[in-house]
């Protein structure tokens, strides 16, 4: 793909708010406003996707095949996906033919590399390959410009007393058991914590924390300046006025993408492990720690300058290298 070439950008997704914006990240980190696909997938292809199955063209809604049918004229295109209901798209893009399309797949696609032109895996996927590049952690597109614009969106936090903690819930998953022990003893010691510090709380859950522990911590900072965010009910998500005002970061260790965006700040970020993470999650989790990037909490605050964790546009000027964009 060169300089002169028409460049189109697919942003190609389920939906999931993890997948659409590693794969909106990586576009506009190439430099360019992609066009958002969120897939609909259908059974019996999503269950074996990215197989291709007799009919798989038609398995992803009808937004997907407008522009399986009507292929590039003029140009090139590139369609970048995430997840694996994602790779069946860019797969079929990148086989059906029609123009130029080039194919760009995040995350371990689970069939070999050689279906897509690259390969974007962090490392604790442990895929190998010639055209795959490999990350720590997920892409996104936290920068200091963008942490600019989160606090300028959310003044009001900014009135909170320092130091503002900020602790980013996700849920139980295969990785972590976050049951009601867990979270009993996080709440004990961030309280602790806020007690002898001072400062504020900011909270913020996620479409994976379920719903007893939404009413769990709304009650567990009594007395303390808090604010919340649990769903549409508590207004507009400040999810990144809270990345943007942070003095320090507490993320529960279940979500790659998460960590990923938590470590994409200047500030401390700390977990809470009182037993190993299981899986690939687990894995990132120990690499972030050796590199002194994130602590453990009611532990002391890292000493060392913080080096924030941006790996989106790293892996764009070696995208950009590989497919000859200039």
């Amino acid at each position: 793909m060169n300089a002169s070439a028409q460049r189109r950008v697919l942003a190609i997704s389920d939906g999931v708010a993890g997948n659409e914006n590693q794969a909106v990240a990586l576009a506009h980190a190439l430099g360019v406003a992609p066009e958002v696909v969120r897939l609909s997938p259908r059974a019996p292809w999503r269950w074996f996707a990215p197989h291709r199955l007799p009919g798989a063209a038609h398995a992803l809604g009808n937004g997907f095949m407008q522009w399986l049918d009507r292929g590039m004229e003029e140009g090139s295109a590139l369609a970048i996906g995430c997840g694996r209901q994602a790779a069946l798209a860019t797969r079929l893009l990148r086989e059906s033919g029609k123009g130029a399309w080039q194919a760009v797949q995040i995350l371990d696609p689970r069939i070999a590399p050689s279906h897509y032109d690259l390969v974007i895996a962090p490392r604790h996927d442990g895929l190998m390959g010639d055209n795959v590049i490999t990350t720590l952690g997920g892409l996104n597109r936290i920068d200091d410009a963008w942490l600019e614009q989160a606090r300028a969106a959310f003044p009001a936090l900014g009135d909170l007393p320092p130091p503002r903690h900020a602790l980013l819930l996700g849920g139980p998953t295969r990785a972590l058991d976050l049951d009601r022990d867990y979270w009993h003893a996080l709440a004990r010691l961030l309280r602790q914590q806020l007690e002898r510090d001072g400062g504020s709380l900011m909270v913020s859950s996620s479409r994976r924390t379920p719903d007893w522990l939404r009413e769990a911590v709304r009650h567990a900072f009594s007395g303390l300046p808090v604010v919340q965010w649990h769903g549409p009910e508590d207004g507009d998500n400040p999810y990144a006025g809270l990345l943007g005002w942070a003095d320090l970061l507490v993320v529960t260790p279940d979500s790659v993408n998460m960590l990923s965006e938590a470590a994409a700040t200047r500030v401390p970020v700390w977990t809470f492990t009182p037993s190993a993470v299981r899986g690939k999650v687990g894995r990132f989790v120990d690499e972030l720690q050796n590199t002194g990037r994130i602590g453990l909490l009611g532990g002391n605050p890292a000493s060392h300058a913080i080096t924030p964790l941006r790996e989106t546009l790293r892996v764009a000027v070696e995208i950009r290298t590989r497919l000859g964009w200039s």
